[in-house]
């Protein structure tokens, strides 16, 4: 209609600049130009009885689901969630994992890091952009609330008119996750015990928030006798309908509490063409090993035998784990109905001690040609991390370089930002350890660690490498596999090895010329890690052990840089500690 009634009169330029300026604020106000720009999110975080593998336990719920809404929207979108927290009596914080917050590190979403816990409640509004394509991620960032089912998808496209360097016809999400029967309370008091008790494996593995839990396994009887159902609709299997000849582009992400897992379709194999929103130089796989806090996105064409269905299959890696089901999943041909299940019985799994396949994984990971980020041929500082099991007082601890990490009451960006030095131990934690002495394949005499929340002071715009070093636990032969995953910033993966770190000799190896950029990465049994990283971005960011317990039990440092280049910080992130009467929602 404006179009119709617009007469341009050629020497009349303020006209027609005029006309397009009230064309621009119509739009505005129809809504058009503001949602291709604004994604707004209202979600109510709550508790729920849910059935996700067959047996009923209280769920933590983002507007009645879990996993929580997808965010979808496409590179330079500003993302707003107003988070109202439901749960009556605990608190929350919602992490946005793999977004760097450029400029707004004040909703990274980490309580005790970048703010204070969202109260019972209480609505509290988290607003940023997502400045990269990719596949990423959300999830609960308090105590061990995660592991409760508070986490969803966050998919960023690219900007219309740009495309990616692969084809596919259509785009699936499916998020991983291991399942634990006990309460997220009852696990924590567990590891905080004397003598320690350990969460042990989990119950079931879940294919975006559905497994099968034997229910005629269950020990203990039950006073509701519905409390496990093998038939409750809420555990059906997953099922992802293919067309056959059709591609399919598979946004395989991790977020299990414990559990490093294998992915695989039967029959099917798989390209890898995305890791942690970078494009990835393709190579095939049967089985994909994912550790928590991964994304990938493979490509799977339908285009096997379409008159039968497949089996979708997760299983543990790097963990002896019995009694722990497989996760399953059907692989469902059109127009086959989608409840046959396949007719024949799911593969078998990698061995989950053989961690040759798992390094060789690693290994293949390499930037994609024509997108690749060149690292800084130099850092400017080394930092080594031992990661090690010790003790503290009797409790049972994980520590980086002897030191287990403690929350201070006041957030560290608070703190630092406002100069309250007595609010956290000024004594930065130490760059390395006793690397000529110690022995990483023994149980050490001496196990005792301390205790700290100190923190890391970075040179802003300084190149810091990270050698991830695992040792021996507290368990005879027992060396663990820890995903690392930083805040704020992506990493260079410069290489991985076997064995103790050898620092005049294995720089030397370094893959300075295709490495993938990530934001999570493992650390193999008894082997190390190097990443590369600019501390680029102002803030206080936590670099910490995916696991939820062994992050709750210490594994984890903070980083700092640039502090003096915050903004201003929003009185929303304050309320405990030392910011108690500053909050305003």
């Amino acid at each position: 209609m404006i179009f119709s009634n617009m007469v341009l009169i050629p020497k009349c330029k303020s006209r027609v600049i005029l006309f397009l300026w009230l064309l621009g604020i119509t739009a505005l106000l129809n809504g058009s130009a503001v949602e291709a720009r604004i994604r707004r999110y209202k979600w109510e975080v709550k508790y729920e009885y849910k059935s996700p593998d067959c047996l009923k336990k209280l769920v933590i719920t983002i507007n009645g689901g879990t996993p929580g809404p997808t965010i979808t929207a496409q590179q330079n979108d500003t993302i707003i969630v107003e988070l109202t927290n439901g749960l009556l009596t605990e608190n929350v914080a919602i992490h946005w994992h793999g977004i760097r917050q450029i400029g707004t590190p004040w909703f990274d979403g980490t309580e005790g890091v970048t703010q204070c816990p969202i109260l019972p409640g209480t609505t509290f509004k988290y607003q940023f952009v997502v400045d990269r394509a990719g596949t990423y991620l959300y999830h609960a960032h308090y105590g061990m609330q995660r592991e409760a089912g508070l986490y969803g998808s966050i998919i960023v496209g690219l900007p219309d008119g740009k495309s990616e360097p692969f084809t596919y016809d259509y785009d699936r999400n499916i998020i991983l996750n291991d399942w634990y029967h006990k309460s997220t309370y009852e696990q924590a008091a567990g590891l905080s015990a004397i003598p320690f008790q350990w969460v042990g494996e989990p119950q079931s593995l879940l294919i975006h928030g559905r497994g099968k839990f034997n229910c005629s396994t269950l020990t203990t009887p039950s006073l509701d006798a519905g409390i496990c159902n093998a038939t409750n609709p809420d555990c059906e299997p997953f099922r992802l309908i293919a067309v056959p000849g059709k591609t399919y582009r598979l946004r395989i992400s991790s977020l299990t509490a414990l559990s490093a897992l294998s992915f695989q379709i039967e029959g099917h194999n798989m390209t890898v063409v995305e890791a942690d929103g970078h494009y990835v130089e393709p190579f095939v796989v049967q089985n994909l090993f994912l550790y928590s806090g991964e994304t990938y996105s493979v490509l799977v064409k339908a285009d096997q035998d379409p008159t039968r269905n497949y089996w979708i299959t997760s299983n543990i890696v790097g963990r002896s784990a019995p009694n722990t089901p497989p996760g399953l999943g059907v692989f469902v041909y059109y127009p086959n109905h989608p409840r046959r299940s396949p007719p024949t019985t799911p593969p078998p799994p990698p061995l989950w001690n053989n961690t040759d396949p798992r390094l060789a994984q690693s290994h293949a990971i390499k930037a994609r040609q024509g997108y690749i980020h060149t690292p800084p041929s130099r850092s400017d500082r080394v930092i080594v991390f031992l990661n090690t099991q010790n003790t503290i007082n009797g409790n049972v601890r994980w520590s980086v370089n002897n030191v287990s990490f403690a929350l201070p009451h006041t957030p560290y960006l608070i703190a630092l930002k406002e100069n309250l030095t007595h609010v956290f131990d000024q004594t930065p934690p130490p760059d390395g350890y006793d690397y000529q002495n110690y022995d990483i394949r023994i149980v050490q005499e001496n196990r005792n660690a301390t205790s700290s929340n100190g923190v890391y002071r970075l040179n802003f715009n300084s190149t810091v490498d990270i050698i991830l070093q695992n040792a021996n636990s507290m368990s005879l032969g027992t060396s663990e596999t820890h995903p690392w995953h930083l805040h704020g910033h992506d990493f260079w993966v410069l290489g991985y090895g076997e064995g103790k770190f050898d620092m005049f000799n294995d720089p030397k190896k370094y893959n300075l010329v295709n490495p993938i950029m990530k934001n999570t990465v493992p650390v193999h049994p008894y082997g190390w890690t190097a990443l590369r990283f600019r501390a680029d971005n102002p803030g206080a960011w936590a670099f910490h052990c995916h696991i939820e317990s062994h992050f709750y039990m210490g594994m984890g440092v903070v980083f700092a840089e640039g502090i003096d280049k915050v903004g201003k910080l929003p009185s929303s992130v304050m309320g405990c500690g030392e910011t108690q009467g500053l909050y305003r929602p």
